[in-house]
């Protein structure tokens, strides 16, 4: 068996799937590990995902398990590493980018490295440093309202300087369209210059495939996953990536019911609760009632087992901004999310051992972590992409699972419904 070429570490569970789905679209078979692994049992793949759940925490816990996980990717055989966050480039004021960036660098030995959110297959894209979420500006996106990391500033530059005492640099849109050798000479003169990192500028896909391109030979990588887009052809030119681009995407068949389970409160997901109520069956749960007791949990897995026979169910926890405020107001930020968290995981681990669920769609990158540890889910082999960023997966534990794990703001407004039609 040969040894994995490319190990990543994502700051939450959706991110590592958005991820491990571009690295399967480039030929590159991928695995998502939840968690860092206790033992070295390196699973048969081109590409290893540990994804994390370090976005929102402490950031010197977030980088205590950032270290772990890349001690574990070295002692797999990892040639390259990846740190993967969010394409809108979230985190809290303190971090989390720039302090695991840092640690992570500190860790390889790496003095320069880039930082690259960009991915406009999903409408991320930046210029002159900025980063834009379809035609408006970060700061004046839906993120600016996000209840854990709001984005007031579309800077990256400045963004990741107030995150990490090392200089921050940039490479315009200019230098990257002139391909691969001019963003390596632009990365080398930055590096003269006493930068640690560059943000980099990419407003379409081609700029993606030569910002990877000037890659190969970086030990280090951060970014959003439309970065990685370039990266396995580095490893094919190289001749160490074999695998046919089709088979790296191949599953399994899943017999079972399906549920949908949303948390998130973005913008996307909002449109998408709303678009499947417009046609089929969803229960709501209230924070506020949630805090009082487990009642609601109950009722949501007796409604669901009652209907999956049928056909497929939306729980959703989804709710505008200013319900999300009154919730937070009144229990505080942390409280209320967890409760949901933990209702939905709750509602995922009865429909799967009472009412024979075997393929889950998760909206949401919190919610989806505590999704797949109620399920005892220990890793993911990641198939074809639903929508950009979003693949169906299957996840190895006590009972094999069919999952689809979306974060909040990808997807189109059918994307349930969507992913319900594709699924393994």
């Amino acid at each position: 068996m040969k040894k994995p070429l490319l190990g990543c570490i994502a700051d939450d569970f959706t991110g590592g799937t958005d991820l491990a789905s571009t690295l399967v679209r480039g030929g590159m078979r991928t695995v998502q590990i939840i968690g860092v692994p206790t033992t070295i049992e390196v699973p048969d793949a081109d590409a290893i995902v540990i994804a994390l759940k370090t976005r929102t925490v402490d950031p010197q816990e977030a980088i205590r398990e950032s270290r772990a996980a890349l001690e574990w990717l070295q002692a797999a055989g990892c040639e390259q590493f990846f740190f993967k966050y969010c394409s809108t480039f979230d985190s809290t004021a303190r971090g989390n980018i720039g302090p695991v960036a840092d640690a992570l660098a500190d860790a390889l030995g790496v003095d320069f490295t880039i930082a690259c959110p960009a991915f406009p297959e999903n409408g991320r894209t930046i210029y002159n440093g900025y980063l834009f979420v379809g035609d408006v500006l970060l700061s004046e996106s839906g993120m600016r309202n996000h209840p854990l990391t709001p984005m007031t500033d579309a800077n990256l530059v400045r963004v990741l300087q107030g995150q990490t005492a090392s200089k921050v640099g940039s490479v315009g849109l200019r230098t990257v369209a002139q391909g691969s050798e001019a963003i390596s000479a632009a990365f080398a003169a930055i590096r003269t210059g006493g930068a640690r990192y560059a943000i980099v500028d990419a407003v379409t896909d081609r700029d993606l495939i030569s910002i990877g391109a000037a890659l190969k030979s970086h030990r280090l990588v951060t970014g959003g996953s439309g970065v990685a887009m370039g990266l396995p052809e580095n490893f094919r030119a190289s001749g160490a990536l074999t695998v046919a681009a089709a088979a790296a995407s191949q599953l399994p068949k899943i017999d079972g019911h399906s549920v949908v389970l949303s948390g998130s409160c973005s913008v996307a997901t909002n449109a998408q609760v709303k678009h499947w109520m417009e046609s089929r069956p969803a229960f709501q749960l209230d924070t506020l009632e949630l805090a009082r007791s487990d009642e609601q949990i109950e009722a949501a897995v007796v409604w669901a087992a009652e209907r999956v026979v049928d056909e497929p169910v939306l729980i959703y926890g989804s709710a505008t901004p200013d319900v999300v405020r009154r919730s937070q107001d009144a229990l505080g930020v942390d409280k209320a999310g967890q409760l949901m968290e933990r209702a939905l995981a709750s509602i995922a681990r009865s429909l799967a051992e009472r009412a024979g669920v075997r393929k889950f769609v998760v909206a949401g990158g919190e919610t989806s972590g505590a999704v797949v540890k109620a399920l005892d889910v220990s890793a993911l082999r990641i198939g074809a992409p639903i929508d950009p960023g979003v693949p169906w997966t299957i996840g190895s534990g006590k009972i094999q699972l069919a999952l689809a794990l979306k974060s909040g703001n990808f997807g189109t407004v059918d994307f349930f419904e969507k992913a319900l039609r594709c699924a393994p």
